[in-house]
């Protein structure tokens, strides 16, 4: 089964379907490559990605060992290189709350988020630098 369908729909933007759940998402260039930055960017959907998979294997690492893992944020900033133009580096700063986290729960969170898919899939000129901020302890 098709994961997605894009369709460039004019003015430097494009409509994706997610095919699972008919999800639609919208994309536009950003200001500084010519667009409105309406709308997250083909490179802003890859920062935000990375975080977004982050968490999500945050979340199953913290249920399959018993963790409470119900509040956690992430904020995503994106570096462009301009000879070629490129994703840099994406900094990701993941807040933690609602729990005193032991070490060990500590070394289980950071080490699932570091391995997540997407991190892993990213080329290795992208630095990746991550931050982890328990807000409780």
């Amino acid at each position: 089964m098709e994961t997605s369908r894009v369709k460039y729909i004019g003015k430097l933007r494009t409509s994706a379907i997610h095919c699972e759940s008919d999800t639609v998402l919208i994309t536009d260039a950003p200001r500084d490559n010519n667009g409105n930055g309406e709308s997250f960017s083909p490179t802003d959907l890859t920062a935000t990605s990375l975080a977004s998979c982050m968490l999500t294997i945050m979340g199953i690492v913290a249920r399959n060992h018993g963790i409470v893992f119900e509040h956690a944020e992430a904020s995503v900033r994106k570096h462009m290189a301009s000879a070629p133009r490129r994703i840099e580096k994406i900094e990701v700063g993941i807040t933690i709350s609602g729990k005193n986290y032991t070490a060990k729960e500590r070394r289980l969170l950071e080490q699932g988020a570091l391995n997540c898919p997407v991190a892993k899939s990213l080329h290795p000129d992208i630095a990746q630098v991550v931050s982890f901020d328990y807000a409780d302890n």
